[in-house]
């Protein structure tokens, strides 16, 4: 049976310098060995000599959508001023926990910003490249933008439930039903196309 997994902080005691030598992970202080970060402490011994004590961090660490950066979202709500949106890919990369964010009225493209309309842009729903313009606080969002050509919606359904197909830069049609709807599309990089 393995032995349990012991989880540490930094600062806490693992144990007597007369018992294992530090390895990553840890410092020494008054005969003792301290962990330095958060994570799990491991012990390996070679050749019997002392064992190594070390703290290894989680594998993954979590990715964070950061000022210029491209981010995948989804729609979650819209109203006349903004979109509410989910971060759901940093670049390429998937987030372990989605982040929420706001493309504003006067941020979704980049001429005629007044006359801009949030539901002829967006639906909840949409799938959205986007670029993040200023971090969020403890109480705010992530403010994002899609006023260039290569963002805006990437993927969208119509009201029967079919993937629209871009027509224009402002408008996608459904190819079951030949309806058109009104959205900020996307010129999308051959470089993004997954084929």
């Amino acid at each position: 049976m393995a032995p349990p997994v012991r989880y540490c902080i930094p600062g806490e005691r693992l144990c007597n310098l007369e018992e294992a030598s530090p390895g990553s992970g840890t410092y020494t202080r008054h005969g003792y060995i301290f962990s330095s970060l958060a994570g799990c402490m491991t012990k390996s011994s070679e050749n019997g000599a002392l064992p190594v004590v070390s703290v290894m961090r989680e594998t993954e660490s979590q990715l964070l959508p950061d000022v210029g950066t491209i981010v995948t979202c989804k729609v979650s709500s819209i109203n006349s001023r903004f979109a509410k949106v989910h971060i759901l890919y940093v670049g390429s990369t998937p987030l372990k926990n989605s982040f929420r964010g706001t493309i504003r009225k006067e941020d979704v493209r980049a001429t005629e910003k007044d006359k801009v309309e949030i539901y002829k842009s967006f639906h909840p729903g949409d799938i959205v490249l986007a670029k993040v313009i200023s971090l969020g606080d403890a109480q705010s969002n992530y403010l994002l933008t899609t006023a260039e050509n290569e963002l805006g919606v990437v993927v969208a359904h119509s009201e029967s439930g079919v993937q629209m197909v871009p027509i224009s830069w402002c408008e996608m049609q459904c190819p079951k039903t030949h309806t058109k709807e009104f959205r900020k599309v996307a010129r999308v990089q051959p470089e993004f196309l997954q084929t």
